[in-house]
């Protein structure tokens, strides 16, 4: 699996090299301004980007910018995007074309080799993984459809929005995969979303709906 990576701190680059290439992907380009990653994405169009949001030249969001530069190149063009801190809009923005095959991890997952390596995969296999701390913030945000939902259903909810599957959610839970299933569709039925046997649109509905209340916290 061919990987682009972007990452300003040498150390940090070198060590998910490292990383990386130890469970088997190919590091394509590792690169550390905006600018020679959007240049990289155009070229190698690997199978999976992994981002840092801020990079040089302005240390803003130019990572992100950068990815998403490509992906209007390239649709659908896998980035799992790594910010050292929990910002809602950087998920809306990855979120906004509604393609999936995007991730937005805290830079600390990286620690974590074998939840960094599952996100990386899991996003070049276009699916769509969110940080458990995103997450959390928006599930916090109580409203009148998520109030009805009992603490097991919030449970699954949130696994739910993380993109993990019917079957990873039970084993999580310790729950038989028919209990999640009976789980999802009340959740469903109770924030008026539509069922889907899509994993990745399932994921982007619930998003979708919790960051309209982030958005929206008095409707």
């Amino acid at each position: 699996m061919r990987v682009v990576l972007a990452e300003d701190l040498y150390l940090l680059r070198d060590g998910m090299v490292l990383l990386l290439q130890s469970h088997g992907f190919e590091i394509v380009a590792a690169v550390d301004t905006g600018p020679t990653l959007l240049a990289a994405l155009l070229e190698h169009r690997p199978d999976v980007a992994v981002v840092d949001v801020r990079l040089p030249p302005s240390f803003t969001d130019e990572g992100l910018q950068a990815a998403l530069a490509a992906r209007r190149e390239v649709p659908g063009l896998p980035v799992l995007v790594l910010s050292q801190h929990v910002e809602q809009l950087y998920a809306r923005e990855l979120l906004a074309d509604g393609t999936g095959a995007v991730g937005y991890l805290l830079k600390d997952r990286v620690f974590n080799a074998d939840q960094f390596i599952d996100a990386v995969r899991r996003v070049a296999s276009g699916g769509t993984v969110m940080d458990p701390s995103v997450i959390a913030k928006l599930v916090a945000r109580p409203t009148p459809q998520t109030g009805t939902l009992t603490p097991r259903e919030r449970e699954v909810l949130t696994l739910m929005a993380e993109g993990r599957s019917n079957a990873a959610i039970a084993k999580q839970l310790f729950l038989s995969e028919s209990a999640v299933n009976k789980h999802i569709a009340s959740i469903f039925g109770k924030l008026n979303l539509p069922v889907s046997d899509d994993d990745n649109r399932r994921v982007l509905a619930v998003l979708a709906h919790l960051q309209g209340a982030a958005k929206n916290p008095d409707a």
